[in-house]
């Protein structure tokens, strides 16, 4: 049997005209047959049953009317009914179209290729947005084709959080290292509230667990590499053990964000309370490496700004020790870096390359206010002490606690007055 096809003149027993209201129009030459099999809407009017059935030449032409942008699509979904085998929808854009059309003239197997092809291709952002203007009018039937723009159940949502949280706060292989850092700007990203609010509430008992499982166990590798350096000696300290410790802190440094998103920034700042000693000099091992001193600046900023601004409440004998520890290494880290980055843009002019690591100049900004904030809160004799250090200093230019000094002198001052005054001083 010789294969019927469209626009043949010579077999065609029935012409479609496609128009539009404003005169464009397509002449079709097809066949009955093919129309009756493949389309709902064509086999009604070439029934013995359509209305005007009986007018001459009215079952051997046909006009299909339609808007102007859904021309195209009509012209080739007509084509597409003398298609045989798997046929192309070349895009999202004309199958979303061609759907339409299917719907329309009821061509089911079509209608079904185009759900599936839909269903299963990428899609760019704009015609995300495309598909969500039409397919909610198509009905039930097509509705699977936006389930992947469907909000995901809660359950869902905690098990990929809980699985993420899990792989950002582990040690894999370098060959993981981009995808490790993809899903830790991931994380982030699901608790930050942009345009649309974090995909969890601060209140949620699993998720907070789990960062806190992460964290924990983050801290203990942590752990185990300050005693690796400081085991080891000065001279003996392989790169792999320098790496192994940067790496960590840059997990910390990051975490910190995801705590301070969730407010839960206690466990960590009561354990770098608490190791600050022992973080200081594997630091002090490692001090040829500029990327290790800028990021145990990074994370000490964001543990002494909670101290400071009071979100964590340390004992004051911690915030004292925190103080005299912090205060000197951070003068002397600001000198170093700062030197290094002299150092490097003078070799860039030179050569090009990499970009070296900086520190933003607001973590400097921020460590002065901490700084400050948490002086202030120490008894004066203590207070006295730290202010007679750092005007002894060579790096008494930074930070500048002009601030605190100021406040001691008042408050001394004041004190003396109501000592002398009062009773109950």
């Amino acid at each position: 049997m010789v294969a019927l096809m469209i626009g043949d003149r010579s077999t065609s027993d029935v012409i479609v005209r496609i128009r539009t209201d404003e005169g464009r129009e397509n002449w079709f030459y097809c066949h009955s047959k093919v129309l009756v099999e493949k389309s709902k809407y064509f086999a009604e009017r070439l029934s013995e049953d359509w209305p005007t059935c009986q007018i001459i030449d009215s079952r051997n032409c046909i006009d299909v009317f339609c808007q102007e942008p859904d021309f195209n699509s009509h012209a080739v979904s007509l084509r597409l009914l003398y298609t045989k085998g798997p046929q192309k929808w070349h895009g999202v854009r004309n199958a979303l179209g061609i759907l339409q059309v299917a719907i329309r003239l009821g061509c089911h197997q079509m209608a079904g290729s185009c759900r599936e092809y839909l269903e299963a291709v990428p899609w760019e952002e704009a015609d995300e947005e495309e598909i969500l203007k039409t397919i909610p009018n198509l009905g039930a039937p097509y509705q699977s084709i936006v389930a992947r723009l469907q909000p995901a159940v809660h359950d869902s949502l905690v098990r990929i959080f809980i699985s993420a949280i899990s792989f950002a706060t582990s040690s894999p292989s370098l060959s993981l290292k981009e995808l490790k850092s993809s899903t830790q700007e991931q994380l982030e990203y699901m608790l930050t509230e942009d345009d649309d609010p974090p995909l969890f509430t601060l209140d949620n008992e699993l998720v907070r667990s789990s960062v806190k499982v992460g964290m924990r166990n983050l801290l203990r590798k942590f752990d185990g590499s300050i005693e690796s350096i400081l085991a080891a000696s000065t001279n003996m300290i392989l790169e792999s053990k320098s790496h192994e410790f940067l790496s960590h802190l840059c997990d910390i440094s990051w975490v910190c964000q995801i705590l301070g998103k969730m407010e839960m920034m206690k466990d960590l700042v009561h354990y770098w309370a608490g190791a600050s000693e022992n973080i200081l000099r594997a630091a002090e091992h490692v001090r040829k490496e500029t990327d290790v001193e800028i990021k145990v600046v990074e994370v000490a900023s964001k543990v002494l700004e909670t101290v400071g601004f009071g979100n964590v409440v340390l004992p004051t004998s911690d915030r004292i020790r925190m103080v005299k520890l912090w205060l000197p290494f951070v003068q002397r880290a600001r000198g170093s870096i700062e030197r290094d980055d002299v150092k490097c843009d003078d070799d860039e002019e030179e050569e090009e390359g990499v970009s070296p690591a900086k520190l933003d100049g607001e973590i400097w900004q921020g460590l002065e206010s901490a700084f400050v904030s948490t002086i202030l809160t120490l008894p004066s004799s203590d207070q006295a002490e730290i202010i007679s250090d750092w005007l002894r200093s060579e790096y008494a230019g930074y930070p500048d606690l002009t601030e605190a000094f100021e406040f001691w002198c008042y408050r001394t001052k004041v004190a003396r007055r109501r000592l002398a005054t009062s009773t109950f001083l």
